[in-house]
């Protein structure tokens, strides 16, 4: 199914966080807190504004963004959890370090 969020909403797919704590103590399921880092799969087009111009979005798919605890809506697509939130509710992009890109 393809989604397609309208106006300035994101389409989200969490990132998982580390299972281990720094001291390697296994965290269960149940006892994890949701992570406020995730993936951008799909943005709409804009807002607009009051005169009915549409402001354009800087976030784009593939983006890696932080954004608050308790941001968004949760929504099940295709049997994967995803969230829709503003681009207002996005604190960041993570941009990646030198070292990633000469990786790579």
């Amino acid at each position: 199914m393809k989604f397609v969020p309208l106006q300035d909403r994101i389409l989200v797919r969490r990132i998982d966080v580390d299972e281990k704590t720094a001291g390697g103590i296994i965290i269960p399921d149940t006892a994890k807190e949701k992570p406020m880092k995730g993936e951008v799969i799909a943005v709409g087009p804009g807002a607009r504004t009051e005169k009915g111009e549409i402001l354009p979005m800087e976030i784009k798919a593939g983006d890696h963004i932080v954004f608050g605890k308790w941001s968004g809506t949760e929504v099940k697509i295709d049997g994967e959890d995803l969230v829709i939130m503003k681009e207002s509710d996005v604190l960041g992009i993570l941009e990646e370090s030198k070292s990633a890109r000469k990786a790579a």
